[in-house]
């Protein structure tokens, strides 16, 4: 099948929206390569993945843990993802520094895949943004802390976005050609 005709499956679990904002990009830079469906994971009961010729899941990490719906929609379709050509990638504040933003280096990554019954063909790491004026008071507060102890932005007037996206680009590219 020609990359013109290619059929995509973008999936999202995103909290405050940075995950949703990269898979767009996402879909935005694949353009005319592929006809893209983007949906919410946590809103989609079942699908029949292999009607894809791609799928892409893309979450989110807060306190360290993604969200359980991803885990119980990687249960459900495990079977399905491993059946077409399917990546993932994850969002954290972490991956803000060198070192931690790779598969390979990340720990929840590491810690992903030891859960999953799903090993993705292609894996990518993006750090997030702080947007500490839309948290309510206390996530800004708990966010505001793990920040201070890991070096990060502490003003909660702020907005930060981190996301390298030359890096997400480039991941675009290696998720058109595998």
């Amino acid at each position: 099948m020609s990359n013109a005709t290619q059929k995509v499956l973008l999936l999202h679990s995103s909290r405050e929206g940075q995950t949703k904002k990269i898979l767009h990009y996402i879909e935005s830079q694949l353009g005319e390569r592929a006809q893209c469906d983007v949906s919410d994971l946590h809103q989609v009961p079942t699908l029949d993945l292999t009607q894809y010729d791609r799928v892409l899941i893309g979450a989110s990490i807060r306190y360290g843990h993604f969200n359980k719906k991803l885990y119980q929609f990687i249960d459900t379709h495990s079977e399905q993802l491993n059946r077409v050509k399917a990546g993932f990638f994850s969002v954290n504040l972490t991956a803000r520094k060198p070192g931690k933003d790779t598969a390979e280096t990340s720990a929840y990554s590491r810690k992903f895949l030891e859960k999953s019954p799903w090993t993705p063909q292609l894996h990518g790491v993006f750090a997030g943004a702080l947007y500490y004026p839309r948290y309510k008071w206390f996530d800004r507060m708990m966010i505001r802390f793990i920040m201070h102890i890991t070096g990060g932005e502490t003003d909660t007037s702020k907005e930060v976005e981190y996301t390298d996206w030359q890096k997400v680009k480039a991941f675009t590219d290696q998720f058109a050609q595998f």
